[in-house]
């Protein structure tokens, strides 16, 4: 199934690097010399909230080692520089990627670039090696307090 916002032949993704993902069990391989992915976050990193005109951002101060993750298949040390949503119009579907065809009502995407190879996330955006980014599905549940104090914040962010 492809996304509905991708329905088109010209806004269809190509490329074997490009979103959208399915994920297919099937073809899923363990790998028990995988390291642990370790994730390391400090919320004084924390800078603002801004909309950027279809979502919003919340944006880290990515200047020094405070928010980063380390470890599983990277081969350097990530800095955390936003995080995002991805969601639709209905619950049936939002999240950018999927798993076996499945889509989920949001996802998350935390945004880290690689500082030990690159002087800025700029420069880190333009390579193979620049970025990782960790997606979380989110489905529809109980309320989540850490979630809730964002959501809170959110009425402050009309304008782009």
């Amino acid at each position: 199934a492809v996304h509905p916002l991708w329905q088109s032949p010209l806004t269809i993704p190509g490329g074997t690097r490009q979103s959208p993902i399915n994920i297919q069990w099937r073809d899923s391989v363990y790998d028990p010399f995988l390291k642990p992915l370790k994730i390391s976050y400090d919320p004084t990193t924390c800078l603002h909230i801004w909309n950027n005109g279809y979502s919003f951002l919340v944006e880290f101060d990515d200047s020094a080692d405070k928010s980063i993750i380390v470890g599983g298949p990277l081969e350097n040390q990530y800095r955390l520089k936003q995080f995002h949503f991805h969601w639709g119009a209905i619950n049936d579907w939002g999240s950018e990627h999927t798993v076996d065809s499945k889509f989920y009502p949001a996802e998350l995407h935390l945004v880290h670039w690689n500082a030990v190879e690159y002087p800025s996330f700029e420069d880190a955006v333009m390579e193979g090696n620049g970025l990782a980014v960790i997606g979380v599905f989110l489905k529809l549940g109980a309320r989540h307090e850490g979630l809730q104090t964002l959501v809170d914040a959110l009425p402050a962010v009309r304008h782009k």
